[in-house]
């Protein structure tokens, strides 16, 4: 966190973390609006493949990844969460160069709901259980969208607090910082390696279609 020395534009988010982060919202998005239509289920379960894909990835990226995208450094406790809510309401807002308490509660939610989709939804596929986990992968799917409702309304209200604009930044991954936050790297292998295992997912999901 830095309120007195922010200076200039500093590169924050990898460029693995931006990927993950858009073909995230690409795939759940993709699979929410296709759930119900039969004739779009083979798009639906391919969606539904890569965002456990996505996910797997992220959690290992979580814990070797780039300064600002491991779990460690900013997941953060109750106390810090409410402590940063407040300070919402103050003259000062506090400023994370990273992820803040609230968004990060957010991040957390959105994984673990994005894992009870991609297990119950194979589950439904592959006919595994009963018609409970149906609802189950419903009823997550539902959640995980509440959960990203919050989340950007929690980006719009922070980037018209901090005067800046949060969802450019995951596209550019720069934010205004201290230098001393900075990354090194954007690890651009990785997230090209990344992309180009989904492209070649879904080129391979494609080619496996029945024919109508």
């Amino acid at each position: 966190m830095s309120d007195s020395t922010l200076k200039s534009k500093i590169l924050v988010w990898d460029a693995p973390v931006r990927v993950f982060h858009w073909l995230l919202v690409l795939s759940f998005a993709g699979a929410y609006i296709t759930a119900e239509s039969e004739r779009w289920r083979l798009v639906h379960v391919t969606l539904g493949y890569t965002l456990a894909g996505l996910l797997a990835f992220r959690l290992v990226w979580g814990v070797v990844g780039t300064r600002h995208a491991r779990f460690a450094s900013f997941v953060r406790g109750p106390a810090a969460v409410v402590q940063y809510l407040r300070s919402l309401f103050s003259e000062a807002p506090a400023h994370f160069t990273g992820h803040n308490p609230a968004g990060a509660v957010a991040i957390v939610l959105m994984l673990c709901t994005g894992a009870v989709i991609a297990a119950t939804g194979w589950a439904t596929y592959n006919e595994v259980g009963g018609e409970w986990l149906s609802e189950l992968h419903e009823g997550a799917a539902n959640a995980m969208l509440l959960v990203v409702g919050v989340h950007v309304a929690g980006v719009i209200v922070a980037s018209r607090l901090h005067r800046e604009n949060l969802a450019r930044s995951m596209v550019t991954g720069s934010k205004t910082g201290d230098r001393a936050d900075a990354i090194r790297s954007a690890w651009w292998p990785v997230a090209v390696a990344i992309l180009a295992s989904t492209l070649v997912f879904w080129w391979l999901q494609w080619q496996g279609a029945p024919v109508a």
